[in-house]
């Protein structure tokens, strides 16, 4: 079933849209814009801000607080934690101690979270930042940095020349607009409104067009 609704373009998409409508309607996502796409599994606060083709994988727990800004991705088993129990009152355990203020944690533009990466509450990702998998990140990231390790340093910079960062903050400047998305790893499956399903070896380069 699903290779021919596949071949039927305007009834994938319409399937596909369906589908993320359903899940932003079952997880209370107000906030999220109309493309923003995710997969399963997913534990996310309801007052998380998503922007325009911004993506979140599998099995990722993102607490209050948290915005992500347009074309961002947060791959499978993404974390973002922290402020979960006051740990500054003499004389009270802290499983009694309550909760402190929860901080924003603000994801810019065009940011990619790789997969099983920790984000502790309150830091803020520049615009065009890559954070490697595994990384745990405990300050703030610079725009088109990228960061890896325990706890996460910078590791080089995502761009070597200045008249590169400088088409890629104009590009980031305009209105969001559509592309085309990367086809899949490994073994290919696509989400269709009954599940998913395996894509036919001749059918992965047509997957990715939205």
């Amino acid at each position: 079933m699903s290779r021919g609704l596949r071949k039927i373009r305007w009834l994938y998409q319409a399937g596909r849209q369906l589908l993320m409508r359903w899940r932003r309607w079952r997880m209370g996502l107000a906030r999220v814009h109309a493309t923003f796409y995710m997969g399963s599994h997913n534990r996310i606060a309801r007052d998380f801000v998503a922007g325009p083709y911004s993506f979140i994988g599998d099995y990722c727990l993102i607490g209050p607080r948290v915005q992500i800004g347009a074309y961002t991705m947060l791959a499978s088993q993404v974390a973002i934690v922290g402020d979960d129990h006051r740990i500054d009152l003499p004389g009270t355990p802290m499983v009694f101690a309550g909760r402190p203020e929860r901080r924003p944690t603000i994801i810019e533009d065009d940011v990619w979270i790789g997969h099983g990466a920790i984000l502790m509450t309150g830091v803020r990702i520049g615009r065009g930042a890559i954070v490697a998998a595994g990384a745990v990140v405990a300050a703030d990231v610079p725009p088109y940095a990228l960061v890896g390790g325990v706890p996460a340093r910078k590791i080089r910079d995502r761009f070597a020349r200045e008249d590169e960062l400088r088409a890629h903050d104009a590009m980031l400047d305009a209105p969001p607009r559509r592309g085309v998305y990367s086809g899949p790893l490994g073994p290919a499956t696509v989400v269709t409104p009954w599940g998913e399903a395996p894509i036919a070896e001749e059918e992965k380069a047509h997957h990715v067009q939205q």
